[in-house]
């Protein structure tokens, strides 16, 4: 899938007439004579000029740079859009809607031949001469010579929209990942792993917290919220991002903490997953658990996951998710994706009811309880591929936690169904990089023949030294991910000590690359 599919998505989905994208401006969506920005920063020439070029046909490559305006028909998934290219002071782009059922191949070809000065065809000159006839949607964005951007302010919240809406772009433009309201205190965001306050805003009364978020809540979750003092539901924000909320009561007051879901699910490409791991999406049958403490960024390597099968294979994927996060449109395979309280009254029972419902994969977003842990097994056994979540810290932990949720009497039948069933555990954990940003240091746990019998006569505390040998079947330890980073200068060595469960491994790492770990904390 091209770049700029991403963003025609958006524009089919805000029924907007077109797309402006320009060097030196946000991406902004045309509706009417509403001009709403998509994203948060400026983009680079450099990056609009990898958005054109995925698509630009061949004719088209060498004439595009001349100054003047090209225009060009493309196949996206929602159907045949209309592009027009201009290079001259910086890079412009202008996406709008062919008529439907227009031959995209054929048209790209034709435009391309007319732009480059080609003589072609009759019917190439009939396609020019319907481009051009088209309606200019063009005026007033930014096509034309680029001005600098204003000095580091993104998009801001459209009049009318809800009351919490500008402190979720205020995130977005700081490149925060979590929104904290919470009564008595001033909005604070987290970026890179730290807690940030934003907007100079003063500590919120509780009426002011409680009307804030409310203002969000759908009512349903409003008196659910009521019932029990806390809850869970997904909000969205069309063009900015998908956020993860959840509402509770503490002493103080009312409290909310939003978690940022990026509309554009990163690829396995972009998050450089390992061959192991992409392997693991390539079973027809199993359990496949992705761990790592809360924040980890769990859902944002399953999404990727879960990407790369939908582009790679033709399958029955169902979701069962607390609440939805990233958003799956259909590409090679069928995507239900069913929230719990929403579509469902819990994870067991949509679980239950997803055996009949003919699925090849199931995700389950997080296995919470002995029953759910139990069905995701039976399920993995009849000839499914599920995809589950657990909060454990390593690779071998999670296996002895699955086991220990269950009564004495059953772990011995329990572990001969998990040593069948298993077939891997990413573990990972984020990282602070240097330089600004985060990345996952992930530890790959491949259960094979050896493993599984560990897991099977319950000496699972052997499975670090399998996975210490176990290089060449795609295995990765902790200590090992996380020197990595040290050694490719990604992560700080005092980053990956902190970040370490067996510290002293990592401190005889580090001596070997030549960092006193004594030394860190001076």
């Amino acid at each position: 899938m091209a770049l700029i599919d991403s963003l025609i998505s958006k524009m089919y989905e805000n029924n907007a007439d077109a797309i402006g994208i320009g060097s030196g401006h946000p991406v902004v969506l045309v509706m009417g004579k509403t001009k709403q920005p998509i994203s948060a920063q400026p983009l680079s020439e450099a990056r609009v000029e990898q958005l054109v070029k995925e698509v630009l046909p061949p004719a088209m490559a060498d004439a595009y740079g001349d100054g003047a305006m090209h225009e060009f028909v493309y196949g996206a998934f929602e159907g045949p859009c209309k592009i027009k290219v201009r290079k001259a002071k910086g890079l412009q782009v202008v996406v709008s809607k062919a008529p439907a059922g227009t031959p995209a191949d054929t048209q790209a070809e034709g435009a391309g031949a007319a732009a480059s000065g080609g003589n072609g065809a009759g019917g190439m000159q009939g396609l020019t001469a319907n481009v051009s006839a088209m309606p200019s949607i063009a005026d007033g964005l930014p096509i034309g010579d680029p001005e600098p951007p204003p000095a580091a302010r993104g998009p801001s919240a459209p009049p009318g929209s809800n009351a919490l809406d500008p402190y979720f772009y205020e995130l977005i433009n700081k490149g925060g990942s979590d929104l904290y309201i919470c009564s008595a205190k001033s909005p604070i965001i987290r970026k890179d792993g730290d807690l940030v306050k934003i907007m100079d805003k003063q500590p919120l009364s509780k009426e002011r917290a409680r009307e804030l978020l409310f203002s969000i809540t759908p009512e349903h979750y409003q008196a659910q919220f009521n019932e029990t003092n806390d809850v869970d539901f997904a909000y969205e924000i069309p063009g900015l991002a998908r956020f993860r909320a959840n509402l509770f009561m503490d002493r103080l007051g009312i409290s909310g903490i939003f978690r940022q879901i990026p509309s554009e699910i990163l690829t396995a490409e972009q998050l450089k997953l390992s061959r192991s791991i992409l392997d693991l999406c390539h079973l027809n049958k199993g359990l496949v658990v992705v761990t790592g403490p809360t924040g980890s960024g769990k859902s944002t390597t399953l999404a990727a996951m879960i990407d790369y099968i939908n582009r790679s294979f033709s399958s029955h994927l169902i979701t069962i998710e607390d609440p939805v996060e990233f958003v799956h449109k259909d590409i090679k395979c069928v995507v239900n994706q069913r929230e719990v309280h929403n579509h469902t009254k819990s994870f067991k029972a949509a679980l239950r009811a997803a055996l009949r419902e003919d699925p090849d994969i199931v995700l389950v977003g997080e296995m919470r309880d002995l029953e759910t842990v139990e069905i995701a097994i039976e399920t993995a056994e009849t000839g499914h591929l599920v995809f589950g979540t657990l909060h454990t810290n390593t690779a071998p932990s999670t296996v002895d936690r699955i086991i220990d949720q269950f009564p004495t009497d059953q772990q011995s039948q329990i572990r001969t169904m998990l040593s069948e069933s298993l077939k891997g555990v990413v573990a990972q954990t984020l990282c602070k990089k240097i330089g600004g940003g985060r990345v996952a240091a992930q530890e790959i746990l491949i259960v094979t023949h050896s493993v599984s019998n560990l897991i099977r006569e319950g000496k699972t505390f052997q499975i670090p030294s399998i996975m210490q040998t176990g290089k060449s079947f795609g295995m990765v330890t902790l200590n090992n991910a996380l020197i990595e980073l040290v050694r490719n200068k990604t992560v700080d060595p005092k980053e990956a000590y902190v970040k370490a469960v067996d510290k002293a491994e990592m401190k005889t790492l580090l001596e070997r690359e030549g960092i006193n770990a004594d030394e860190l904390f001076n």
